[in-house]
């Protein structure tokens, strides 16, 4: 967790780019900051994920581009978006090396697919009324894998 790390709390977008600024700093040239609890410009319905790569650019200095992503809420705690957001983060980057927002915007939208595709099974996997168990909210990989193959571009990166 970026607030373990770095050892602060993360309010604003402002805190959240001083804290990748300061993951940076211990090394690593690209940080995403998942599952915050920053208010999203779209409402309450969304989450955001930010993320922020350092590069060489041509005139020899370090750059950072940092990106802001919205995405719908799935209301509900998922088994594996976690491992399935490092893992497709790291496919798309090296996928798409010289574009972090799109990489960043492919990678959210493989998960939240995932999500919601786990989302619209639960009720039927447990049964009305009945409380899905983790491992009927576990994500569904191979049922998803045209959404994480090929992911429709849903899901827009601002810029800061």
């Amino acid at each position: 967790s970026s607030r373990l790390l770095s050892g602060q709390k993360i309010s604003s977008r402002q805190d959240a780019v001083r804290v990748m600024d300061m993951l940076h700093s211990m090394g690593p040239n690209t940080v995403v900051i998942t599952s915050s609890d920053l208010p999203a410009s779209r409402g309450p319905d969304y989450l955001v994920t930010m993320g922020s790569q350092r590069r060489v650019g041509e005139d020899g200095q370090m750059h950072s581009l940092r990106i802001c992503l919205e995405l719908p809420r799935v209301d509900a705690v998922f088994v594996g978006t976690g491992d399935l957001f490092a893992a497709m983060l790291l496919a798309w980057t090296h996928h798409h090396p010289n574009n972090f927002k799109l990489a960043c915007e492919k990678t959210v939208i493989c998960v939240s697919a995932a999500a919601m595709y786990v989302s619209g099974c639960r009720s039927a996997l447990a049964g009305p009324g009945v409380r899905p168990s983790y491992a009927q909210l576990e994500l569904r990989m191979v049922q998803s894998r045209k959404d994480i193959e090929n992911p429709e571009l849903v899901v827009t990166g601002t810029v800061l």
